[in-house]
C-alpha cells in the first residue's frame, strides 16, 4: 500500500488539539487495512518526524434517519500517534 492510501487525512478537533499541545499526539484517519507498523512508517516517511508509538482504533459509522428512510455511514480507523520528545509536528496542525 502507498503512504498516501494509509494516512488517509488528518484529524482537526478540539480534542486533538489538546493532545497535540500537552502531549505530542497527532490523530489521523487510516486506512481500514493498515496496521500499526504500516501507519508509523507511513507518517515517518511523510512528515519527516520521529515516531514513538500508534495506537489504532475501529470507528463504527453511525445509524442515520432522515425521515422513514435508514442509511449508515460507513466504519473507518482512526490513528494517534505519538511523536518523540523534541519532534515538531507537521505545519498543517499549526494554521488551525
Amino acid at each position: 500500500m502507498n503512504n498516501h492510501q494509509i494516512i488517509r487525512r488528518p484529524i482537526v478537533t478540539e480534542k486533538t488539539m489538546t493532545l497535540k499541545e500537552e502531549g505530542n499526539v497527532i490523530a489521523f484517519e487510516v486506512a481500514p487495512r493498515a496496521n500499526r507498523i504500516e501507519v508509523k512508517r507511513a507518517v515517518e516517511q511523510l512528515f519527516g518526524v520521529k515516531v514513538a508509538t500508534v495506537r489504532l482504533m475501529n470507528v463504527r459509522g453511525k445509524v442515520k434517519r432522515l425521515g422513514r428512510n435508514v442509511g449508515k455511514r460507513p466504519n473507518w480507523k482512526k490513528a494517534y500517534v505519538r511523536l518523540m520528545p523534541g519532534e515538531k509536528a507537521p505545519e498543517f496542525f499549526e494554521g488551525v
